[in-house]
């Protein structure tokens, strides 16, 4: 003799597969949001790197550690210098180790302003590197836009 208790029914397995498709349907988007917190984090990281070694060039190249071009305010000429590094008393120093990847546009290619341009210029002058930003044209968890970072 069988227990009539022995499995589940047809109505409740169809019950128990509904359940769990609702919860993964609630996680998908919660796993959208973190992926893209994670490439907000590693921009905003990226970003502030950049932005550091373009202000210790120009800060040793303002105490005369050495020679820039006159109307280069003491910026770099562009993100390459500071991989390369410059000769200080005979010493290379670096700035940077790499230029990073934009998390955003998977791409080594920044957005560069020069001293000489405006704020909010989308377009390289090429006198100097005064500011970095993302070329990604997407919107952030916050409502920003990527550029304006």
């Amino acid at each position: 003799m069988r227990s009539r208790e022995a499995g589940l029914t047809l109505v409740e397995l169809i019950v128990t597969v509904a359940i769990l498709a609702i919860l993964a349907s609630a996680a998908v988007p919660i796993a959208r949001f973190q992926v893209k917190r994670e490439k907000e984090k590693m921009l905003r990281y990226d970003l502030w790197m950049m932005r550091a070694a373009i202000d210790k060039y120009k800060d040793a190249a303002d105490r005369g550690a050495f020679q820039t071009k006159v109307d280069s305010f003491n910026y770099p000429p562009d993100l390459q210098t500071l991989v390369d590094g410059v000769d200080v008393q005979g010493k290379k120093v670096k700035f940077l180790r790499r230029i990073p990847v934009d998390p955003m546009t998977g791409d080594t290619d920044w957005g560069l302003r020069s001293m000489q341009d405006d704020p909010d210029s989308t377009s390289w002058g090429g006198q100097n590197v005064f500011d970095v930003y993302t070329k990604s044209t997407g919107t952030a968890l916050d409502g920003t836009q990527y550029s304006t970072w």
